[in-house]
């Protein structure tokens, strides 16, 4: 499939890893390249030993163009310098000002993708000269707009404001028929988390594997209360859309009181508690634990048959 996002990156399919701290590491975004896609290593908040193990992985391994995605808001332009260092093909900024890093970005003769919750932060992401632009809808996985709008409606409304820059949609994709949609709805491609992160190569814990699989959707919440006790210091317009958990009962709509009490983040901190499953509402979807390469040429091959499905039924 070839789309405007295909023709920037070279790559073959229109799909994207999402870049999740902690488990998109080497190995796998180096297996969605390899794929066909973009594998984009999850940078997150720029934990130096982290990227130093996991960076080499990748300049090793991929044998097609790769990347690397940052929070602005938990990294300095130092850390982001030094993962250009690996001269990755792009570099995603999400969740913050993109601005202080871009000329990094351009030093480096990287695609510079900025994702975006929300139309203030797409016309920013015009303004610093975003090459692509990711529309994230409040289904995805992870972090994301507390106060935000679903993939549907976004990601439409984000095409029409980018006008030539290619969008990628992204939020409660997980499989051909969504990637067909996004398509349909004006996206060049799609950047995927959930889906990826049930891959045998994501960084996971085998029971948070085991986790993924007998989730559903609809025992997702998106709250605050799982970034409170672990400390992580993400700002409060950004919540967490996670997998149930105990906490998540007890501290619902009581934030700011859980922000005062030092035992139940001590507690959390300290272990004894079930660990955070970062998942989005696309996880019934979700199956299996595949190779990520072999993956994202399913996920190709579904959708140009949810495409051909189409045009045959409208004749």
């Amino acid at each position: 499939m070839r789309t405007a996002f295909t023709e920037l990156l070279s790559v073959r399919q229109p799909i994207a890893l999402a870049p999740m701290g902690g488990a998109a590491g080497g190995a796998l975004a180096a297996a969605v390249s390899d794929g066909g896609g973009l594998g984009l290593v999850g940078g997150g908040n720029g934990d130096q030993a982290w990227l130093d193990r996991e960076l080499p992985i990748v300049v090793e391994r991929a044998r097609a163009p790769w990347g690397v995605g940052f929070q602005c808001w938990a990294v300095d332009v130092g850390t982001v310098e030094r993962a250009l260092a690996f001269r990755p093909a792009a570099a995603l900024l999400a969740f913050g000002d993109p601005a202080p890093f871009v000329p990094a970005v351009r030093d480096a003769g990287a695609t510079l993708i900025i994702q975006v919750t929300d139309l203030d932060e797409a016309r920013q992401a015009i303004e610093v000269g975003a090459d692509v632009i990711v529309a994230q809808g409040t289904e995805s996985g992870g972090h994301g707009a507390a106060r935000g709008v679903s993939t549907l409606p976004f990601v439409p409304v984000v095409v029409d404001l980018a006008g030539s820059i290619p969008v990628l949609a992204t939020g409660g994709i997980a499989d051909g028929r969504g990637i067909a949609a996004a398509l349909a709805l004006g996206a060049a491609g799609v950047l995927i988390g959930t889906r990826f992160l049930a891959t045998q190569e994501a960084l996971l814990d085998p029971a948070e594997g085991t986790a993924l699989l007998a989730g559903r959707g609809a025992d997702t919440e998106r709250s605050r209360v799982l970034d409170i006790v672990r400390g992580s210091g993400w700002p409060a317009r950004y919540t967490a859309r996670t997998l149930g958990h105990p906490l998540l009962d007890e501290w619902r709509d009581r934030e700011n009181e859980l922000a005062a009490n030092a035992e139940a983040t001590r507690e959390y901190q300290q272990g004894g508690m079930p660990p955070t499953i970062w998942a989005g509402e696309g996880l019934d979807l979700i199956t299996d634990l595949p190779p990520a390469a072999d993956l994202v040429e399913l996920l190709a091959s579904q959708t140009a048959d949810a495409i051909r499905r189409v045009a045959t039924s409208l004749g």
